[in-house]
């Protein structure tokens, strides 16, 4: 029986430059950094650790910013604050505040390779 999500990849150009993106502007963790004869595992998550995100080297996803979601999805208690904590730390978004949206609040980040993170603060009640 399968039980739950463990990694979900991003692929980027340079490993330790997103590390340095995933950590230190997004505010996640760095919790995987082995290397191995297909090359260095990289994780980061949240606090939570519920799911990893695996930094891979590869071919980054430079899709059109707008049409699709991107690979990995980030809840947050108070999106509109962290958003402006993000934005601080020089985080790019693609809109230039949150939006309110059917299921709650949403905002898209956008990595050093344009890769890019939903943010996600669920409607309550």
């Amino acid at each position: 029986m399968l039980k739950k999500l463990m990694f979900v990849t991003i692929y980027v150009s340079d490993q330790d430059r997103a590390l340095a993106f995933y950590t230190e502007k997004l505010g996640l963790e760095k919790v995987a950094d082995n290397p191995g004869p297909d090359g260095r595992f990289l994780t980061v998550a949240a606090s939570d650790r519920s799911v990893q995100i695996v930094l891979w080297p590869g071919d980054p996803g430079q899709g059109p910013v707008g049409v699709a979601p991107g690979p990995v999805f980030i809840e947050s208690d108070d999106l509109r604050k962290e958003f402006d904590v993000l934005r601080s730390r020089g985080v790019r978004f693609v809109e230039p505040e949150p939006l309110d949206y059917a299921f709650g609040v949403r905002a898209t980040a956008l990595d050093p390779d344009g890769n890019r993170i939903e943010l996600r603060q669920p409607k309550r009640g």
